[in-house]
């Protein structure tokens, strides 16, 4: 499983002034005999508030906390739920969870604690939602059985009805998923919405908001629908798909059952996309120190030395690797694809043609150098058996899902206190 949706981008802010133990401890809503406290709701607020890079100050907190208070309910419904059923999520499944957020922003380990208490939040905050979202995503795989596996006909039979579709157009699509559960507060979370959508489009990035705030299971990828036809959207969202830019996310739209957030990535015809793939090596050699440029040490520049006389294109870039112990591997993987590349990554490896090598590229930390050794055009419209049962068993899995919380929150009692 992966927790893209979970990258923490915290800002190193001070802490939060202390409050009254009474305050942080008052009872704001009790869900099948389980208080959760305001304290409860400040924290989660104050999580999101420096995800989003906003300012975590009373006034965000206060707009906050309905809708997180909202969030919590559900959250405890569907903890309460895993407990029941017995579903075991251990310690070392959240610590790996953490350890994979940790390795997708480049924090050493422990490095993602270190900041939480930096900026004012206790660990426990991002800990609890991990456990949550791992027992419930198990305890929704375990609802659909073995019998939810789609068989090679049904992924077959799926390719078939896709290929049949060949020139219509497919979008890739991202969403959030903000239900309204009462009639009566349906202009607040319209306002909680608007809000979410105007840090969006302030450059928040859009998995961290669907982690936070989505109630669909896809908010366990971000938000990630894959690539979707319009057919199988929402008609009021549909309609909106049609006519938005790559790259645009649209105002909030009514579906049944509450506000959908939705963001067009990227457009293509179904059945012809070609895109363009590339396989490289990459020696890098560091320096025992960051480099001052104005007074490199000898040790940057006998690196410097050794990084010009590498020769051979993508062997010798490899050979280096392995002789400077470098900490990146000398095969990133692969191949990738040139579009989905860094643009400034993307910019050095279009200079060196086919079996050829870079210049060296001097960084404060150590020297790369990039060695091309294959490029290849393929059509990725094209779609396997294999991401067919994918698709079919993820629509499964949010339909299940979504029934499962529609229980839950009807059979519960919930007592509000503020």
């Amino acid at each position: 499983m992966r927790y893209a949706l979970l990258a923490v981008l915290l800002l190193l802010l001070p802490a939060a002034p202390r409050h009254a133990a009474a305050q942080e401890s008052r009872i704001v809503a009790v869900v099948n005999g389980d208080a959760i406290t305001s304290g409860d709701v400040r924290a989660r607020s104050r999580l999101f508030a420096l995800n989003v890079g906003r300012p975590v100050d009373a006034e965000t907190l206060q707009r906050l906390a309905p809708q997180v208070t909202r969030l919590l309910i559900e959250e405890r419904l569907r903890l309460q739920e895993v407990q029941r059923r017995g579903i075991p999520v251990t310690d070392q499944d959240v610590a790996e969870a953490v350890a994979e957020i940790e390795a997708r922003n480049n924090l050493p380990r422990g490095g993602l604690v270190a900041q939480l208490r930096r900026a004012g939040v206790e660990p426990r905050v991002l800990y609890d939602q991990i456990r949550t979202q791992i027992g419930w995503s198990r305890l929704v795989r375990a609802a659909l059985g073995p019998a939810a596996e789609p068989t090679q006909a049904e992924a077959e039979a799926y390719v078939r009805n896709y290929m049949a579709l060949a020139g219509q157009p497919e979008f890739l699509v991202s969403e959030i998923f903000i239900p309204v559960d009462d009639p009566a507060n349906e202009a607040e979370t319209r306002r909680f919405v608007d809000d979410v959508v105007n840090q969006l489009r302030r450059g928040t990035p859009f998995p961290v908001a669907a982690a936070q705030f989505s109630q669909a299971q896809s908010a366990l990828q971000g938000g990630d629908l894959g690539w979707v036809r319009a057919e199988e959207l929402d008609p009021q969202v549909a309609e909106i798909v049609r006519q938005m830019p790559p790259g645009a996310i649209a105002n909030p739209i009514r579906v049944p059952g509450g506000y959908q957030l939705v963001q067009l990535r990227q457009r293509r015809t179904i059945g012809r996309e070609d895109a363009a793939f590339i396989t490289i090596r990459q020696a890098f050699l560091p320096f025992t120190s960051r480099l001052d440029p104005q007074r490199p040490t000898p040790q940057q520049i006998q690196t410097l030395e050794r990084a010009q006389a590498i020769r051979g294109g993508c062997p010798g870039v490899e050979a280096a690797a392995r002789a400077a112990n470098s900490p990146r591997p000398a095969d990133p993987g692969g191949p990738l694809r040139v579009d989905q590349l860094p643009p400034q990554l993307r910019q050095v490896l279009a200079g060196i043609p086919t079996g050829g090598q870079s210049q060296p590229l001097v960084t404060p930390e150590g020297i790369l150098v990039f060695a091309v050794c294959s490029r290849e055009t393929r059509n990725v419209a094209e779609m396997t058996p294999q991401q067919a049962a994918a698709l079919i068993l993820r629509d499964r899995v949010e339909l299940v899902s979504r029934q499962l919380q529609r229980d839950l929150r009807r059979r519960a009692q919930i007592e509000m206190r503020g």
